[in-house]
């Protein structure tokens, strides 16, 4: 079974979980529990897929799944309009990210980090120590 497969089932077990504690009756699935939207940042440096689609209010993880820590960064100047900055390490910018790494915005080995994406459009974003050939996009539709 592959990594993929095993999140999903996780996050199927994680909605039975919370939906049998929310008494509702409502769709208590926690935000962000998408479990499609995974890219992986590979020993290889590359970010598996490099390029991934999703909707307005979609969650994308991007998980180390080697031995190398990688960064996601988005390219500010390359924003939709609108957009909010996005960058592992909780950076409100593009300069503060590059300037902290490595002591902050590492995502090391089996450790994720996720964006919700509010705004249409595409997001260029890189691996900071890995910026030469560690690119990806992800296209939000609205």
């Amino acid at each position: 079974m592959d990594r993929r497969t095993v999140l999903r089932m996780g996050g199927l077990a994680l909605t039975g979980t919370l939906a049998g504690c929310g008494g509702s009756g409502s769709d208590d699935t926690p935000a962000g529990a998408e479990t499609d939207n995974l890219v992986d940042m590979t020993d290889d440096l590359n970010f598996e897929p490099a390029e991934i689609t999703v909707s307005v209010g979609e969650t994308v993880t991007w998980t180390t799944t080697g031995s190398v820590p990688h960064s996601v960064t988005a390219y500010e100047e390359q924003l939709p309009d609108g957009a909010a900055y996005f960058a592992s390490g909780g950076f409100d910018s593009e300069s503060a990210a590059r300037e902290a790494y490595p002591s902050e915005g590492s995502v090391a080995s089996e450790e994720s980090y996720e964006h919700t994406f509010e705004t249409a459009g595409e997001f260029a974003y890189f691996c900071i120590p890995h910026e030469s050939g560690m690119k990806g996009t992800v296209i939000v539709e609205g």
